[in-house]
C-alpha cells in the first residue's frame, strides 16, 4: 500500500478510535470478573484465554477494543449489529454498556498464555507478509497497525500475538469476502481482499507465535 494511502487510513482510524473511546462508560473490573465466568467462561475461559481454536483470545486484548467489538454484536437504535454473529448477539443482548466495559477492562487485565506456531513453512511467507506486505498487490505490511511483536496500539489497532491461527485466518477470510465489515475505513478489508488462501493461512500461522 503507498505510504499516502496508509497515511489516511491511519489518520482515520485514530480519528474514530479517540471519538469512540470518548464514550466508553467506566469500567468496574471486579463486575467484568463476575460476568466473565458467568457469561463468557465457557467459550472463553474465565481468564480470556480460550482453549478453542474457533474462540479468540481475549486476555490482554486492549479494552477499548474488545468494548467496540461487544458494542458492535449487538443492534443499535433500531440499526442491524456492525458484526452480525448469532451466538454472540445472544450473550451481548443483556449486557449494559457499563457490563461490556467492565468486561473489556477486566479481560485486559490478564496475561495471555504463550502459544507456538506449528508449521515452518507457513511461518516463512507469514514472516514476509506480516513485516513487508505485498508490494506487488498493494497489501500493506501488517507492522504498521499492529506493531512487530503484535501488541497493536489501544484505542486504535488490537493485540493480535499469540491468537489461534484458526481464529485469525477466520477472520481474514471473513473481511475478505465482506461478511466482516466492522473495520474502520475498510482498512482490514482492503488487506484481506488481497490475500490467497494460503497467504491468509501463513499470516495467521505468523500470527500465532508472535508475543
Amino acid at each position: 500500500m503507498h505510504f499516502h494511502r496508509l497515511l489516511a487510513y491511519w489518520g482515520g482510524a485514530v480519528f474514530a478510535a479517540a471519538t469512540f473511546a470518548q464514550g466508553v462508560p467506566e469500567p468496574d473490573v471486579a463486575r467484568g470478573e463476575q460476568l466473565a465466568t458467568q457469561v463468557c467462561a465457557a467459550c472463553h475461559a474465565p481468564d480470556g484465554n480460550s482453549v478453542q481454536p474457533a474462540n479468540p483470545v481475549l486476555a490482554g486484548q486492549h479494552s477499548e477494543y474488545t468494548f467496540k467489538q461487544l458494542s458492535n454484536f449487538k443492534p443499535q437504535n433500531g440499526r442491524p449489529a456492525e458484526r452480525p454473529n448469532p451466538i454472540m448477539a445472544g450473550m451481548v443482548a443483556n449486557l449494559t454498556a457499563e457490563d461490556m466495559s467492565s468486561l473489556a477492562a477486566y479481560f485486559q487485565t490478564q496475561k495471555p498464555a504463550l502459544r507456538a506456531a506449528r508449521d515452518a513453512d507457513l511461518v516463512k511467507l507469514g514472516q514476509a507478509i506480516y513485516r513487508g506486505g505485498i508490494l506487488s498487490r498493494n497489501v500493506a505490511a501488517c507492522t504498521a497497525c499492529h506493531g512487530p511483536g503484535g501488541a497493536g496500539v489501544p484505542a486504535q489497532f488490537p493485540r493480535i500475538a499469540g491468537q489461534f491461527a484458526e481464529y485469525t485466518a477466520a477472520q481474514l477470510r471473513a473481511f475478505r469476502s465482506g461478511e466482516r465489515a466492522n473495520d474502520p475505513n475498510r482498512m482490514m478489508r482492503a488487506v484481506a481482499e488481497r490475500l490467497s488462501d494460503r497467504e491468509i493461512a501463513a499470516v495467521a500461522e505468523y500470527i500465532s507465535g508472535l508475543r
